[in-house]
């Protein structure tokens, strides 16, 4: 596995973002704020320097209730203003996805408060969401937002809870093509790991630079690499079960394809990560039942 990434590394010298361990490495880091900060600005107020300042939470989130399960974020951050925002970067589209970030964004704004607090304590919720995969079929935006809204006349109810997503897949522009601060973050989460050297246009941004030098695999310990090295081969196997299942599934039936090739992806992600992760954070990630997962890892 260790000579797998090696392999790898001597073709290209930057870390894939998209994996949970890079991506945290790179945007939750407390000695590297300004990398997170310029990236926030980038991808929810259109690269103006709003955000000067936040402090790094930890992303775990436990539960308030007896009963509900736990949620595990990426990132989570408290800016200057007050607002929470919390950042989730998903590479594989799991069953109950989109009710798992409303969830995330709904208890981040609960937890705020304890048992006799005003509800007028509360700050505003971001959930900033990045897929590797499309969400929203309908729409060509790459950037969406998501605020609460009366159905018919579209006027706000409230900005306490605020959903944005950033679909990578819909993102084409090559790099001669960047223009925007936002162009610019999402180039380097989509394609840093093909690059063999920082672009031009993409080093005249201090902390896209800093961000670059902090996905240097050149960098990583060992242990790291090795952690990376699974996290890559966890996600090509979940998706080649997938695309097992679509195959299958074209002579016994499309839709009962997809279901098995889901099921299959959901299972295999699981199993990579019996060693690593605690079962409630296999959960989250696989959209498995907590018995399911134990189930595998008795059968291990």
């Amino acid at each position: 596995m260790f000579y797998t990434f090696l392999a790898w590394q001597s073709m290209f010298p930057f870390i894939n973002p998209k994996t949970d361990f890079a991506f945290k490495k790179i945007f939750g880091s407390p000695q590297n704020k300004d990398i997170l900060i310029s990236f926030l600005n980038a991808m929810l107020y259109e690269g103006a320097a709003t955000i000067q300042d936040l402090t790094l939470l930890d992303p775990y989130q436990a539960p308030p209730v007896k009963g509900i399960k736990e949620s595990f974020l990426d990132v989570k951050a408290t800016l200057s203003t007050g607002k929470t925002v919390i950042i989730e970067m998903q590479v594989l589209n799991v069953l109950g996805f989109k009710k798992r970030v409303l969830y995330n964004a709904a208890k981040a704004l609960s937890t705020q408060l304890t048992a006799g607090d005003d509800y007028n304590l509360l700050n505003p919720v971001i959930a900033l969401t990045i897929t590797d995969f499309e969400m929203f079929e309908q729409s060509d935006k790459v950037v969406s937002r998501y605020r609460l809204k009366e159905k018919d006349e579209l006027t706000d109810y409230s900005d306490d809870i605020e959903l944005v997503f950033a679909e990578l897949p819909k993102f084409q522009k090559n790099v001669d093509e960047l223009e925007s601060l936002t162009d610019k973050w999402l180039y380097f989460l989509k394609e840093a790991n093909h690059l063999e050297a920082i672009p031009d246009r993409l080093s005249q941004e201090p902390a896209i630079q800093n961000a670059f030098e902090v996905a240097r695999q050149s960098l990583l310990t060992r242990d790291e690499m090795e952690t990376l090295d699974r996290q890559a081969m966890f996600i090509n196997d979940s998706r080649n079960a997938v695309l097992l299942g679509i195959e299958q599934g074209i002579e016994q039936g499309i839709e009962q394809g997809i279901e098995q090739g889901e099921r299959k992806a959901q299972i295999a992600i699981a199993r990579s990560l019996l060693t690593d992760l605690p079962v409630e954070k296999i959960s989250e990630k696989t959209g498995l039942s907590i018995r399911e997962i134990e189930r595998l890892r008795a059968a291990e």
